[in-house]
């Protein structure tokens, strides 16, 4: 199965849900093209992946999900990425809404939540992966167009308290399947709280007086995944359909195994998928067309050689730096701490996205000028893999936030007690 050329040694379970996966990649493949063209979400493929089991793929089974984990997420968004990358991208999203219910029940097991708040924060995360095994697509609203040089992502969003629930007011700039999902999880800050402390999530139905969609998302990257976001004028959110308790998001991260909420890496799978089906489909044109002249393939010739060497390094580099960041994030027993983890990430993903956006540049030089187009397999790889550069953060930022950890470390050696004697 294709998901095994990237999660090479799958259990029998594993492997189970990974059919799942395949059995959807046809249907993606055949609608990917025009998806790409329309810049249109085929609304098709929800049904498709709901009646796959899909969007509870990682829920555990006692909230009635196929109780997937992280390499079961890497390998259906892998395999999704070889077919349409924009739906694996949004499909990415949606599996991301799970962190805000396995994240707290940790929590809640870790004794990081008072008594009087378990209640409410154990029913808000049930409900989160309830929703999911049911079949509810839920698209995760976080990112906002407002930015801070403190963090990567900045929550200007506000809720404010009313009888009965809170109202919502503010833009998200960034949220796939805009107008597709059921729900919007979408994240707000709480009344007269400055700090992460009053980060809070809520359901946003996606038709919900007060909720609008900005103006299409005419992009260079993945078109087809209803990227547009939303506008939240006065949107009223009921007490149960949210988790407002002070502190609940930050204690909810503390939970994760690494980056953010402990996932991200499936999405860089979405890219390494993307680059290994470019790959493949410049490998087989430039062996079965041939030279007039001498008979030969185009693969013979000095330049290709060189392009499609390239090309492979680029591949395996993003294939060695994915299993490493999956094996740290999901062996048992951990074998690097938290901040390590974290570290290798900044790093990774950045390298991962480069690597595969240069295969795809190789395809389209190997491919020449004939095969320069926005329809074909070459073109589209480049634009879908050009957003992996700047989503989330670009690889530069990445290696400045890791120079800074290793070089503060290194700092606070160089202060130390003497020893006795040189006193």
């Amino acid at each position: 199965m294709i998901g095994e050329q990237l999660v090479e040694d799958m259990t029998d379970a594993e492997r189970e849900r990974a059919r799942r996966v395949e059995s959807v990649l046809p249907a993606l493949r055949a609608a990917a093209e025009e998806a790409d063209r329309t810049a249109t979400f085929p609304a098709s493929h929800v049904a498709l992946l709901r009646a796959a089991g899909l969007l509870g793929l990682v829920v555990p089974e006692k909230f009635g999900g196929l109780g997937g984990t992280l390499r079961d997420l890497a390998a259906a968004t892998y395999a999704m990425g070889t077919a349409c990358p924009s739906t694996a991208l949004a499909y990415f999203f949606h599996n991301t809404s799970a962190s805000r219910g396995l994240l707290p029940l940790e929590a809640i097991d870790a004794g990081l939540f008072a008594e009087e708040e378990i209640p409410i924060v154990r029913a808000f995360a049930e409900k989160v992966l309830t929703r999911m095994a049911s079949g509810t697509w839920l698209a995760n609203f976080a990112s906002e167009s407002v930015k801070t040089e403190q963090a990567n992502i900045t929550i200007a969003t506000t809720a404010r308290k009313v009888d009965g629930g809170w109202i919502l007011h503010g833009e998200k700039s960034f949220g796939c399947a805009t107008g597709v999902a059921d729900y919007y999880l979408t994240s707000a800050k709480l009344e007269n709280y400055d700090t992460a402390e009053g980060l809070a999530t809520f359901f946003v139905p996606r038709d919900a007086a007060g909720v609008s969609v900005r103006a299409p998302w005419d992009g260079l990257g993945m078109r087809a995944t209803a990227n547009n976001g939303i506008r939240l004028e006065e949107v009223f959110i009921p007490d149960d359909e949210a988790l407002t308790v002070p502190g609940a998001f930050t204690k909810m991260l503390r939970m994760s195994r690494g980056s953010f909420v402990g996932n991200q890496l499936a999405i860089a799978a979405v890219y390494t998928g993307c680059a290994q089906r470019v790959y493949d489909e410049t490998l087989a044109a430039t062996t079965a067309k041939t030279f007039a002249d001498t008979g030969k393939p185009i693969a013979s010739a000095p330049v290709h050689q060189l392009l499609i060497g390239e090309m492979t390094r680029h591949l395996h580099t993003a294939y060695l730096w994915l299993r490493y960041q999956l094996a740290i994030e999901t062996c048992e027993p951990p074998i690097k701490s938290k901040q390590e983890v974290f570290a290798q990430w900044r790093l990774g993903k950045g390298a991962v996205t480069e690597a595969c956006f240069q295969v795809a540049l190789g395809a389209f030089k190997a491919g020449g000028t004939s095969a320069a187009a926005m329809h074909g397999i070459a073109g589209r790889a480049l634009r879908d893999l050009a957003m992996g550069l700047v989503m989330t953060f670009p690889a530069e930022r990445g290696m400045l936030e890791v120079a800074r950890i290793v070089t503060d470390a290194k700092a606070n050696e160089l202060f130390t007690t003497a020893p006795e004697a040189a006193r």
